[in-house]
């Protein structure tokens, strides 16, 4: 991508917040200085390219040859409820917050009482009535210095979840915030923003799935903040199932407190172009967190995983393992920095990336990395890329079993060991379910979203 070509790519987001400002000149809200700084940021760093160190596997020229447009105002586009039950994993008893479009769908979000002390509501809601609560957080802990599209979410952010759950809270149920994307006669682009606080010693589950009909042209950039106070427990798990010629980028940034734990679920399987960069910062003694991730890839899918843990204070633990199924002529990328500090010590870090290449013209670039200024830590991290097992397959071959089926064993237990860690139930079941049917459909690793 040449710079005269990223200006011009450039310029239209930057004539779009020029709109927007303008039709919006009346509604004085207090994250304008926000979103000004956001843009003017994005204005000063531009989109990456492939020169950049952090994007040098990743082209986003796909996405800039596309005029995304956000869409104006909420309307259903013609979803449904029973439509919804395919993304929703019925039966699943638990509060439903929908979005279509980068817009809140009241009438298709279903909310369940929840204990006192528990705040589950549409962000455009709570900007308006709880500004004292999320103004310390928003846009704190991601804030779009360095990550362009981090900055454009600021800028345009229409919608999303705010989360807050009081000290000593426990929320039993997940929240499942669901955001469909459906191109609507021109290529669109939504920007959802979510928040999640839990306070000293709560609890909570949060899901984020990401979905749009196969074959629809849009764009999602994301941006997810969760701060877990001293010793909170948040299990959050992140499912990308965009349609095959969609494009998206997330950012979910964690900070961790004191003896504070974060589980955390990364699972893409659609998408023609996705990038997602999951930081997590361990800023106080003894917060801990497990970083699992799953990307199964088909026909010319590009998948990039980058993931930061920034061991910042002593005593912290953190466990990371990434696997991949790639198919047909589909492209990984997974890159794993783990940070610990001079003053972190007594870290306990591990990062495991392992793929698996169902094709011969599959390819997948794998970086794990180790800073490490401290002195008394363990710490190990490692990679491997292989395909399947011959030895195995004979194995089963041996006992009657068809190669397809053999194959599809051999690809069901490897991605497996992901799959069983999930904490909620109906999501580890959906998630198996899907799969297997794809398998036996013959489609190869590459999952309909």
């Amino acid at each position: 991508m040449t710079s005269a070509r990223a200006g011009t790519d450039k310029d239209h987001y930057l004539d779009a917040f020029a709109r927007l400002r303008k039709e919006e000149s009346g509604k004085r809200s207090w994250t304008v200085p926000l979103r000004e700084r956001a843009i003017a940021r994005f204005a000063e760093i531009g989109f990456p390219t492939l020169q950049e160190e952090e994007w040098r596997k990743t082209s986003v020229a796909p996405i800039l040859g596309v005029r995304f447009q956000p869409q104006a105002r909420y309307t259903p586009n013609g979803f449904t409820a029973p439509a919804l039950e395919r993304y929703t994993f019925e039966p699943w008893e638990c509060t439903h917050l929908v979005f279509i479009n980068g817009h809140y769908a009241p009438e298709l979000s279903r909310l369940r009482p929840l204990p006192e002390g528990a705040i589950v509501e549409p962000m455009s809601l709570a900007l308006e009535r709880r500004r004292g609560e999320i103004e310390p957080h928003l846009a704190r802990h991601a804030d779009g210095g360095a990550h362009a599209f981090a900055a454009l979410n600021i800028a345009f952010m229409q919608d999303g979840a705010y989360v807050r759950i009081a000290e000593g809270v426990s929320v039993e149920e997940a929240l499942h915030l669901l955001f469909i994307s459906t191109g609507s006669g021109e290529p669109v682009v939504s920007y959802p923003r979510n928040l999640i606080v839990a306070g000293k010693g709560s609890r909570v589950s949060v899901v984020e799935s990401y979905v749009g009909p196969h074959h629809d042209l849009y764009f999602t950039d994301a941006v997810t903040e969760i701060v877990a106070g001293e010793d909170a427990r948040v299990d959050h798990t992140r499912l990308q199932r965009e349609s095959e010629k969609a494009f998206h980028v997330g950012v979910l940034q964690a900070d961790l407190g004191r003896y504070a734990r974060l589980g955390s679920w990364n699972i893409s399987l659609g998408g023609a172009l996705v990038r997602t960069d999951l930081n997590t910062l361990l800023g106080a003694e003894g917060a801990e967190v497990r970083l699992d991730g799953l990307y199964i890839t088909g026909g010319s899918q590009h998948v990039d995983n980058h993931t930061l843990i920034d061991h910042a204070a002593p005593g912290c633990t953190s466990n990371e393992l990434y696997k991949g199924v790639l198919d047909d002529r589909s492209r990984g990328v997974f890159d794993g920095r783990i940070i610990v500090r001079k003053d972190a010590q007594k870290s306990d870090a591990h990062q495991t990336n392992k793929n698996l290449l169902v094709s011969e013209d599959a390819l997948v670039d794998t970086t794990p990395r180790l800073q490490i200024l401290a002195d008394d830590v363990k710490c190990t991290h490692g990679a491997t890329i292989g395909q399947i097992d011959e030895d195995a397959m004979f194995y089963l071959r041996t006992r009657a079993i068809s190669e397809e089926a053999a194959r599809n064993l051999l690809i069901q237990a490897f991605v497996s060991e992901v799959l069983r860690g999930m904490s909620i139930d109906p999501i580890r079941a959906g998630l198996e379910c899907l799969l297997f049917t794809r398998l036996r459909k013959g489609h190869g690793a590459g999952v309909e979203p």
